[in-house]
């Protein structure tokens, strides 16, 4: 089978959702290209589109949220949305890429390549089989103005939302969000924390803000570091991502009380090797945790599709959440989360809801769809 997964990095779970289908059907025997659509326009185009949307994240989340809102309102309009117009520039690229290489199957974990092939599709385009995997815990605004073959969805009980907004029952495989197989792997904390080089007497504390490192982060650390610093028993971790001007800050001001890690493809092992996660509430990035059984405490999600994320999770036993990164309010959420019985009972939850496996179950089913051509 040849599939193509087309992605952007708006935010690393998109991006992150399609590596770990792409390293499935890898592992299954199959030729997998994996692309940002835009770089068939230029790279500076899709680098672009990708900045603008990780800027207004990190430095505007207030706007951010005024424009999701915006766009939900707007999906009540009966004409189609400003993104699927701007994407019908793409037609003519995407169609002559896909001339050029043959494909059975199309994976989509992020709107825009949505977009672009149901534009092709309507124009009378040749299109392969289509996917589109959703990897947040709601329905995102113009998911509905899409035509794709299947809406592989987080999970069973959001198939009501997705119905209600005009997706066809029929297409919804509520069959997961994929994460990349090391998050799947069996490994002890004691050898997560030997290869990691930490502290073996310890108990670590991860904090992130996702890939671009958003979600007042360094609010949250000072708020972390006091109450860390009355146990030493307790450590931090905080996990910068791509954002190198976070790194250099909380390096000149926080080097030798936390270990500050920048960029990193040991994720699996930083989880495995903390006894709790304070994130932001990305779609992806919460499925790792609780595929992983790490309890989870929500800091500041930007406003959007993560306010959605942190109420699936918590209305579910799966994690806690602080709004703003008081002292307060997290002094209580870490209070609580002492408790082994309330650790445990989060990690049984998180094994209801989100059971491991879904790249697995959505490469079947891609493999199904490739096979009815």
């Amino acid at each position: 089978m040849d599939a193509l997964i087309l992605s952007c990095g708006t935010g690393g779970g998109h991006d992150a959702a399609g590596k770990a289908m792409q390293a499935q059907l890898q592992r299954r025997g199959h030729r997998v290209t994996m692309m940002n659509p835009y770089e068939l326009c230029s790279d500076r185009l899709a680098e672009g589109v990708n900045q603008a949307y990780i800027q207004m994240a990190k430095k505007a989340p207030k706007g951010f949220g005024a424009m999701y809102k915006a766009a939900n309102l707007y999906r009540k309009l009966p004409v189609y949305s400003p993104v699927y117009y701007v994407n019908y520039g793409m037609n003519h690229r995407m169609q002559t890429y896909l001339d050029q290489n043959h494909f059975d199957i199309v994976l989509m974990p992020h709107l825009f390549p949505a977009e672009i092939l149901t534009n092709l599709r309507r124009h009378g385009g040749q299109v392969p089989k289509t996917m589109f995997i959703a990897t947040d815990y709601t329905c995102i605004p113009f998911t509905e103005e899409t035509e794709c073959d299947a809406y592989v969805i987080p999970a069973a009980d959001l198939t009501e939302e997705f119905k209600s907004r005009g997706i066809p029952e029929e297409k919804l495989y509520p069959l997961g969000i994929p994460v990349h197989p090391e998050f799947e792997t069996s490994i002890r904390r004691d050898d997560a924390m030997r290869q990691l080089g930490l502290d073996q007497s310890k108990r670590y504390i991860l904090v992130s803000g996702g890939s671009m490192g958003a979600g007042h982060m360094e609010k949250t650390l000072k708020t972390m570091l006091s109450y860390t610093n009355s146990n030493p028993k307790l450590g931090l971790i905080v996990i910068c991502g791509n954002n190198e001007d976070l790194y250099q800050r909380l390096m000149n001001r926080y080097y030798g009380k936390m270990k500050i890690v920048g960029h990193t493809e040991q994720m699996a092992l930083y989880l495995k090797a903390s006894v709790l996660y304070v994130t932001k509430a990305g779609g992806l990035s919460s499925t790792e945790a609780a595929v992983m059984g790490v309890p989870i405490l929500h800091v500041s999600p930007i406003p959007g599709c993560e306010t959605c994320n942190t109420t699936y999770f918590e209305e579910r036993g799966m994690s806690l959440s602080v709004v703003k990164p008081r002292l307060k309010e997290i002094k209580q959420a870490l209070h609580h989360l002492r408790s082994k019985e309330v650790r445990s009972a989060m990690a049984a939850n998180q094994r209801s809801c989100i059971p491991s496996g879904a790249s697995g179950r959505i490469a079947d089913l891609a493999e199904q769809l490739a096979a009815s051509i």
